[in-house]
């Protein structure tokens, strides 16, 4: 159980609460392209690219799925075909959570104000939050800070409309390198990491660990 009761809990959305499609979405659009023996390769080399491409100055998020498919495509001796992004980045507000967060979310949200904090834009991420059923505090944008995770500058300007201290948080999230280093660094009072198995394991950034969000009710003493 976590040793001190959060003024906040902080979640990201995409991944975390969000089942995110990018994956077989990507499988389904290339499977006429990519050689199934191939396609694993693909897949990989889409999602390490949209973490460079959000390193980068900010970028609306429908450039960061292009630049990131060209890439991909590129690498690997790929067509790209105009659309291409689009088709991704139109099936996003259509992706629902993961099966274990409703139930849990919603009893956590009874008892401390929840946030999302997420890479997304203003005009994407309702159809997403709805879908989550709980009541948020606030659902805070990269579009809005201007800097999408992993920088700094997204947490900072959470803290700062929060009103609230990092060691005064908890921040959630199934991934070390977009979420859980950064709360590291910047000393959130617990991180808590939803081992969805997104990326190896890294010791050291998270303080909790729950195998998925049904966890965390318990970790709160609810």
């Amino acid at each position: 159980m976590a040793s001190f009761k959060p003024k906040f809990i902080t979640f990201d959305c995409y991944g975390t609460l969000i089942y995110f499609e990018m994956a077989p979405a990507a499988r389904a659009l290339y499977a006429d392209r990519v050689r199934p023996e191939a396609m694993d390769r693909f897949v990989r080399d889409f999602s390490n690219y949209r973490l460079d491409e959000v390193l980068h100055d900010f970028k609306p998020y429908r450039d960061v799925v292009a630049n990131a498919l060209i890439r991909t495509c590129t690498r690997n001796g790929v067509a790209y075909r105009d659309g291409d992004a689009d088709t991704i980045y139109a099936a996003i507000p259509g992706w629902g959570p993961h099966p274990d967060v409703v139930e849990p979310l919603t009893r956590v949200a009874r008892e401390f104000p929840i946030v999302g904090l997420t890479n997304s834009m203003i005009d994407l991420i309702p159809a997403g939050i709805r879908s989550l059923e709980a009541p948020f505090h606030a659902v805070i944008t990269a579009e809005e800070t201007g800097a999408y995770k992993p920088h700094m500058r997204g947490f900072e300007v959470m803290l700062d409309r929060l009103g609230a201290k990092p060691e005064e948080v908890m921040h959630v999230s199934s991934s070390f390198r977009y979420d859980l280093m950064t709360a590291a660094d910047m000393d959130f009072g617990a991180r808590v990491l939803v081992d969805r198995k997104h990326e190896p394991h890294c010791s050291g950034y998270a303080t909790h660990e729950i195998k998925d969000l049904g966890g965390l009710p318990g970790l709160l003493g609810l």
